[in-house]
């Protein structure tokens, strides 16, 4: 049995993701671990899909939209606190924020993160903001 974790989303490290927002690494288990995304205000994150992972995003701030696309579909969606979306592996995917505010969620990755190489460019509808 693992030990339990705790960790205040303050202590966790802001480092860059793969699709150039920003991430806090919280805690994870064997099958599963929690981030916190956040995208500035009016920035637009590049395109990708994951090869492995799944994830769910809760919005907990800010405005913006979401696109997800597949061979045989694809949506944009407005995103605003409190929706949910869910990225199932091989999704790609992009969002952005409106231009009044960051946007910023809490997202749970099914397995872990493996690391690097797990997200890799797609295309996607809009050009992502320079980093």
């Amino acid at each position: 049995m693992k030990p339990f974790a705790t960790l205040h989303l303050a202590d966790a490290h802001l480092e860059p993701a793969p699709d150039g927002s920003q991430v806090r690494v919280l805690l994870r288990l064997d099958r599963g671990g929690m981030a916190q995304f956040l995208l500035p205000a009016g920035a637009v994150s590049a395109a990708v899909a994951h090869c492995s992972v799944e994830e769910i995003w809760l919005i907990t701030a800010g405005t913006g939209q979401m696109w997800r696309g597949t061979a045989r579909h694809a949506e944009i969606v407005p995103l605003s606190p409190g929706t949910c979306v869910s990225i199932p592996a091989g999704t790609g995917f992009q969002f952005r924020a409106a231009p009044s505010e960051p946007l910023v969620a809490v997202a749970v990755t099914m397995p872990p993160w493996p690391g690097g190489g797990e997200a890799v460019p797609v295309a996607g509808p809009w050009t992502a903001s320079s980093a």
